[in-house]
């Protein structure tokens, strides 16, 4: 049975900004923290279809992602699947939501599960709640972070 997480947050900046933002194919590795590092292979601009292919390195552990994407809504979110990943089940449903012309909430949707036994040690390690949650607590403060000084909007 797979494993659902969720995170929310607010950006005191415009949706289209906010959309736009998560568009951007060089974001994915400013959104992962340290100490993981992530090499972008391939990410197509963002469609129906579209690839991404990566190698996350966990320390000296390479690890290969390939996600698909669909659902792909150019200002209000997407999703995607992995096709290739440490977990036997990932998809990440993104969804951008307007709270008022200068702000907006992000929803982050996870579906996951393990491979069972020794295969799945390292997905149940880095990709448990606690994981989940500081991957989304990081990725919240380096959106904020970017965007609101864009915008120069502060709460």
């Amino acid at each position: 049975m797979n494993k659902h997480f969720n995170f929310r947050f607010v950006v005191d900046a415009p949706l289209a900004r906010v959309a736009e933002f998560h568009r951007d194919s060089q974001v994915l590795p400013r959104l992962t923290p340290p100490p993981i590092w992530v090499r972008l292979h391939r990410f197509d601009p963002l469609a129906d279809g579209a690839r991404l292919e990566m190698t996350m390195w966990f320390g000296p552990v390479p690890v290969r992602w390939t996600a698909v994407h669909d659902a792909v809504d150019p200002l209000h979110g997407f999703r995607d699947t992995a096709e290739q990943s440490p977990l036997r089940f990932w998809r990440h449903t993104h969804r951008f939501v307007e709270l008022s012309p200068t702000q907006a909430e992000v929803h982050e949707h996870v579906e996951y599960d393990y491979h069972p036994g020794l295969r799945g040690w390292l997905s149940r390690v880095v990709f448990s709640r606690p994981g989940l949650w500081f991957l989304f607590v990081y990725r919240s403060w380096v959106t904020k972070r970017m965007l609101e000084g864009q915008t120069g909007a502060r709460r």
